[in-house]
């Protein structure tokens, strides 16, 4: 997915690792096949292209990805392949302008769905989700780039698109290149938002925008950190 390019402005987290040991089986019985977990960083495909999910959240019966509103109307089936063969999901909500995010409703059961990100080889486990404060580090991770780290530099920005005006988004000195769309932000173990658009590169530095999580979880009753 490209980044986007605003009318006013170009638009466009520090990391933990946890191990789970798992108990052997007693002597004689049959373990059960071993699940793949779908994390934070994930990339799923759809007919119509492919999206990044940049957090895993739940309601306390159901787990949903974040992704970024353009990532597909409501209805969009996602897969785990490129082949589109191993569905996983449906968008369940799609909400740009105004805001910039969707959730998808993972529906397979073969998988898990962590509130981690997978940051390359690290993953980074999610314990809560803050509000960006301008000052602060943060770092972001995506498929074309990796991860890197700058700071909050504004909060409560307000981008106009050609399809209209995203309100409630806070930029940072951290750079991102095409492809980085839809990416987690974090500081510590604290989801802050997904990569909307941003300006420069990798090479030069630039500027990123991001769609904040905490409204997103709060409109639809979710939570991370399980």
């Amino acid at each position: 997915m490209r980044l986007r390019t605003a009318v006013s402005q170009l638009l466009c987290a520090v990391l933990l690792g946890a191990l789970a040991l798992v108990a052997a089986p007693a002597a004689g019985a049959t373990a059960a096949p071993a699940q793949t977990p779908l994390r934070g960083g994930t990339m799923l495909f759809s007919p119509s292209g492919r999206c990044m999910v940049a957090f895993n959240a739940t309601n306390g019966t159901r787990h949903y990805g974040i992704m970024a509103g353009h990532c597909g109307a409501v209805g969009t089936q996602w897969y785990a392949d490129r082949g589109l063969t191993v569905p996983v999901g449906v968008t369940e909500a799609a909400v740009f302008p105004g805001q910039d995010y969707a959730l998808v409703r993972f529906t397979n059961p073969d998988y898990t769905y962590p509130s981690e990100i997978a940051a390359g080889a690290q993953v980074i486990r999610i314990n809560r989700a803050a509000n960006p404060v301008v000052g602060q580090s943060a770092c972001r991770t995506g498929p074309t780039t990796g991860t890197h780290c700058g700071t909050v530099q504004g909060v409560n920005v307000t981008i106009t698109y050609p399809q209209g005006t995203v309100s409630g988004l806070f930029r940072t000195s951290i750079c991102a290149e095409p492809g980085d769309s839809g990416g987690s932000a974090f500081g510590g173990d604290a989801g802050l938002g997904l990569l909307v658009g941003g300006s420069g590169n990798c090479t030069s530095g630039g500027t990123t925008y991001y769609q904040p999580l905490v409204p997103v979880l709060s409109a639809h009753g979710l939570r991370v950190g399980y």
